[in-house]
């Protein structure tokens, strides 16, 4: 318990290091944070205006979808901004100038000097939009409310933070032997996310199959949600699949961690 105190203090004296950096611009944080806004308000913008004109989408409604959408761009941010430091154009470039041996020669933990490494506040107001569009598909989405809903969502939310952590912490881990990022694993993060903010059943049955059994991202959203929303779930599966689904996250983050750990010990520096 001591240690743990211990970490989290001097993680906290790390992030506080890295807001005093980025507050030391204010205009170009303000224009960052709304760069970065206005381009998921954009994106959303145009679903909520066309969607109406169909009268929904593979028979989900506009508040179902914003359900889908808001659950998993809010997660996605959060992880973005957790995780941001394993993201792997930010880890690629510590390797790529040698900088990363100095994570290894600090006294503290590899991990939380990565962590810590990149905390973007000017993710925060994409953050209280994903929130917005979430509370709306909650208010117009046909959800009994109650603890059973309440616990399934936010394990949802934090399933999917798990899981895109992890595939994070994997595409920085590849870096140790590619230097520089690999762009097929922008397919499974970001792909992944634009994937599962929408309904799965509007998806050929290959590529539904491919994000539900060999990469689980359906596990995470798309399965409570269908549980919720009182519609059966796919291919027969039974209804504790649904309830059972967020744990996908965890086991592909301790899956990515234990491939970290292998990753740090290729690491060989660049000999400057």
């Amino acid at each position: 318990m001591a240690d743990f105190r211990h970490h989290l203090t001097l993680y906290l004296r790390l992030l506080g290091a890295q807001i005093r950096s980025q507050g030391a611009h204010r205009t170009s944080f303000i224009l960052d944070a709304l760069g970065s806004l206005l381009i998921t308000a954009a994106e959303f913008a145009a679903l909520a205006l066309v969607l109406p004109r169909f009268g929904g989408l593979g028979g989900w409604t506009l508040g179902e979808i914003c359900l889908l959408y808001g659950l998993a761009e809010l997660a996605f941010v959060l992880m973005d901004i957790l995780f941001g430091g394993f993201d792997a154009p930010n880890l690629s470039a510590h390797v790529r100038s040698g900088s990363f041996s100095t994570f290894l020669l600090r006294p503290a933990p590899l991990t939380l000097q990565v962590f810590a490494s990149d905390f973007a506040l000017r993710r925060i107001p994409r953050v209280l939009l994903a929130a917005a569009i979430a509370g709306y598909g909650l208010t117009h989405a046909p959800l009994a409310a109650g603890p059973e809903t309440a616990a399934l969502l936010t394990a949802a939310v934090l399933g999917m933070i798990c899981f895109f952590g992890g595939l994070f912490v994997i595409g920085g881990t590849l870096t140790f032997w590619t230097v520089d990022s690999v762009e097929a694993m922008n397919v499974l993060t970001y792909g992944g996310r634009t994937l599962i903010s929408y309904p799965m059943d509007i998806y050929s049955a290959w590529l539904r199959r491919t994000f539900t059994y060999l990469i689980p991202a359906a596990f995470l959203s798309y399965l409570p949600a269908l549980h919720l929303l009182g519609r059966p779930l796919p291919d027969g599966l039974p209804d504790w699949a649904a309830l059972i689904g967020p744990l996908a996250g965890p086991l592909v983050l301790a899956a990515a961690f234990a491939f970290w750990r292998v990753g740090v010990r290729h690491y060989q520096g660049t000999g400057t």
